[in-house]
């Protein structure tokens, strides 16, 4: 694996969290699997000087190909050509044919979507997008900003640099002209094969799996191995070239070896697994979600055709409506309190009665900052799923933010979800 590049993400609403940055992860995904490694992902502001000191930065180092995102906007702080351009001591100027056809989609969107701008300002918003550095290839746009590679000017060293929109669906429509410009396959060129596993354990420790790691590690020589712990999941990750195939398997048998009772994935995430069992089995769900408000229901149906196995969810905050709306009897409620195994069941059979499903999921809990007692302190949530094959029930005492807790039930349920429908190691 010889090829390596850096990655620029630009936009202050991205660097200060107000936007998620969703281009960097895509983007290295795509490196890889053009064998080529990332070595840097950097977030820069909308400043010039920043954007000029990450290109300095990653100039310094050993890669052939920067990417930048963002900043190729009509608008004043979209400055990444241009920047790009000194940089890359190439001078921008006005491509007049380009400008042309920019302005074909302006007026195109303008008409379109009823917008009603000053003629003169849209011109100069478009001459400004036109702007290209000399000896740059320009990728034509997707929405109105276009692409563009830019070379060290002659006689410079360094990366060439490669400029995409922000906007991921542009940036993403962009991708391929892009990596197929001339300019960007001599950037990658010397570029190897890089192979990635994955494997998803539920309730692992890592330190325990990092001893495990330690005690094998002669074995798995030329293996580059990240793990993550999200919710209760541990996903391990390894990267490899293909002669290190050798390794990767003995690491994959040592894992399903030593951790048979937690392994639930050599691939497929929970999401997919969970989807797979609903259509393979042809059965179908409803939600009754209290302290989660519909946020099962929402990552049950956040995936297309899962209309053919979700019915629909109910949320149900007040007793009045886990009584009307889920037929929970008041006498639980009254004598258990709403926050018990005794309601989740009543939900989960509430939600499988009224919809018709074959498996309901009920949640109650108490997800915080206030609302909880000695006995029912906050982070305790009950939750039952009830199908053809029985009930099964979980009680948790979760740590940590409301955000958290609620998160962290979906997940839950999601993993009593893929223990009734595809097996594996219990939720």
């Amino acid at each position: 694996m010889s090829a390596r590049a850096g990655i620029i993400v630009t936009g202050t609403e991205v660097l200060t969290g107000r936007v998620t940055d969703r281009n960097g992860p895509w983007l290295a995904e795509q490196l890889r699997l053009l064998g080529v490694d990332v070595g840097h992902v950097v977030v820069v502001g909308d400043r010039p000087e920043d954007l000029q000191g990450a290109l300095a930065f990653l100039a310094g180092t050993d890669v052939s190909l920067v990417i930048t995102s963002g900043g190729l906007g009509p608008t004043a702080d979209d400055l990444t050509a241009q920047t790009v351009g000194d940089c890359q001591g190439r001078p921008s100027a006005v491509d007049p044919a380009l400008e042309q056809r920019i302005a074909t989609i302006v007026d195109r969107l303008t008409a379109r979507r009823g917008w009603r701008a000053d003629p003169a300002a849209l011109a100069a918003g478009v001459r400004k997008q036109a702007r290209v550095p000399e000896g740059a290839t320009v990728l034509e746009p997707i929405g109105t900003a276009p692409g563009l590679v830019v070379p060290p000017a002659e006689g410079r060293d360094g990366p060439a640099v490669l400029v995409l929109p922000g906007p991921p669906s542009e940036l993403q429509g962009m991708w391929p002209s892009a990596v197929a410009a001339p300019l960007t396959q001599a950037a990658l060129a010397g570029a190897a094969e890089v192979r990635q596993q994955t494997v998803r354990l539920w309730g692992t420790l890592e330190a325990q799996l990092a001893a495990t790691l330690r005690e094998h590690d002669d074995e798995l020589a030329g293996l580059e191995i990240t793990t993550c712990l999200r919710d209760g999941e541990l996903e391990i990750v390894t990267r490899f070239p293909p002669s290190a195939q050798a390794a990767q398997d003995r690491l994959s048998a040592l894992l399903a070896e030593e951790y048979a009772d937690t392994l639930f994935s050599t691939g497929p995430t929970l999401d997919d697994l969970v989807a797979g069992g609903f259509a393979d089995r042809g059965l179908t769900v409803a939600t009754a979600e209290s302290c989660t408000g519909g946020l099962l229901a929402a990552r049950l149906t956040e995936r297309p055709g899962s209309s053919a196995w979700v019915l629909g969810g109910v949320v149900a905050y007040a007793n009045a409506a886990k009584e009307q709306l889920l037929d929970v009897p008041p006498t639980v409620l009254a004598e258990q309190g709403a926050v018990s195994p005794e309601v989740a069941v009543a939900l989960a059979d509430g939600a499988r009665a009224r919809f018709g499903a074959d498996i309901g999921v009920g949640i109650t809990g108490v997800a915080g900052p206030g609302g909880g007692t000695p006995d029912k302190p906050v982070g305790t949530v009950h939750l039952c799923v009830a199908g053809p094959d029985g009930r099964q029930l979980r009680a948790l005492r979760l740590p940590g933010s409301r955000t958290a807790v609620r998160e962290r039930s979906v997940t839950m349920a999601m993993h009593l979800l893929r223990a009734s429908l595809v097996g594996g190691p219990p939720a």
